[in-house]
């Protein structure tokens, strides 16, 4: 079982961290036992360059976060929801797919990646949101990585009006039920301030997350 304190790569430390730049590291790999690490300690990989050949670890100066019981939801989100279905690890793989496929800022979603991410879904520490219409096609979604009570949401997407909010929607009635105290959403939008995402400083994430990972 990986675990978030097995990481063979040596990470630099947050005290070490550039106080100009969201690149905090480059380099490793995208083993379950990275991925844990890097999570727990505020990173998550994207690809610095184009050609996919460079992993970049993240940390944004200002992380966007959705307050459990702050989200925005509107007389119309909640008409719309009673136009979809909504489930939860059914179409993993097919959400992450989508979401490289229907959104412009998704190429970092490659096959490495759909790989890393559905190991991370088989061994419990990442989960997906699916959005169906009325003949049981995937409209919407969002997956992202599940561990304790915080979860860092990945992507998400959307082929009709609205789906992609009531994936959001559901996702936060979910993890609250489940304990989930810190909803990551990485960068804020003005789509996700829509719904009530605020930013964090790093160091106030940091120290948040620290709480939010511990058993």
């Amino acid at each position: 079982m990986p675990r978030h304190d097995a990481c063979a790569w040596g990470f630099p430390s947050p005290e070490t961290w550039p106080d100009d730049d969201d690149v905090v590291a480059v380099g490793a790999d995208l083993a379950p036992d990275t991925l844990l690490h890097a999570y727990t300690h505020g990173m998550f990989p994207m690809h610095v360059d184009r050609r996919h050949e460079t992993l970049g670890w993240f940390s944004p100066l200002r992380r966007g976060i959705i307050p459990v019981d702050g989200l925005v939801v509107t007389k119309s989100m909640r008409r719309s929801a009673r136009n979809f279905n909504v489930t939860t690890d059914m179409a993993f793989v097919d959400v992450m797919r989508y979401c490289a496929m229907t959104r412009s800022d998704g190429n970092w979603i490659d096959e490495e990646f759909i790989d890393a991410y559905s190991v991370m879904h088989a061994l419990g520490h990442a989960t997906s949101v699916e959005v169906w219409n009325e003949d049981n096609q995937l409209v919407g979604g969002l997956y992202g990585v599940h561990i304790n009570r915080f979860f860092a949401g990945e992507s998400m997407f959307h082929t009709v009006t609205d789906a992609s909010k009531v994936a959001m929607m559901a996702s936060v009635e979910w993890l609250t039920a489940a304990g989930v105290e810190l909803y990551d959403v990485q960068w804020t939008t003005p789509h996700l301030a829509s719904m009530g995402v605020v930013d964090l400083d790093r160091h106030e994430y940091l120290a948040r997350l620290a709480d939010a990972v511990r058993m």
